[in-house]
């Protein structure tokens, strides 16, 4: 069972970047979905979330209005989509998944199966 994040890298402020979190070993469909980031001396916040029905999202805050969550069920794959970068968006951004709630939880206690980590920085 493996979640592998890709897509981040060096991007100037008010720029895009796509985020992809692979599954393998299971079936990403029946598994709520969260973005987490974690900035330096910071702890890591929900970014935006996605709930095991597709019905439902979360997006902080901080991020709505620019960031979309998304997930391609033939890829086994979830996607984060993020626009018009901050620099207070540097951070590694990580993905999860799990079974304990079908919600779009932004709570990182609940999820089971998190990826590795793609740094994102944004520069201004």
């Amino acid at each position: 069972v493996q979640l592998q994040a890709s897509g981040g890298g060096l991007v100037q402020a008010g720029g895009s970047l796509r985020l992809s979190c692979v599954a393998s070993g299971f079936t990403l469909a029946y598994y709520a979905i969260g973005w987490f980031r974690q900035a330096p001396g910071k702890e890591r916040e929900g970014v935006s979330c996605l709930s095991s029905s597709g019905a439902t999202t979360y997006y902080a805050d901080s991020v709505k209005g620019r960031f979309t969550i998304s997930r391609d069920n033939a890829k086994n794959t979830v996607y984060l989509q993020m626009n018009s970068l901050r620099p207070e968006d540097t951070a590694v951004y990580y993905c999860a998944a799990t079974l304990v709630t079908g919600r779009a939880t932004p709570d990182p206690s609940v999820y089971e199966y998190w990826g590795q980590g793609t740094l994102v920085t944004v520069s201004s």
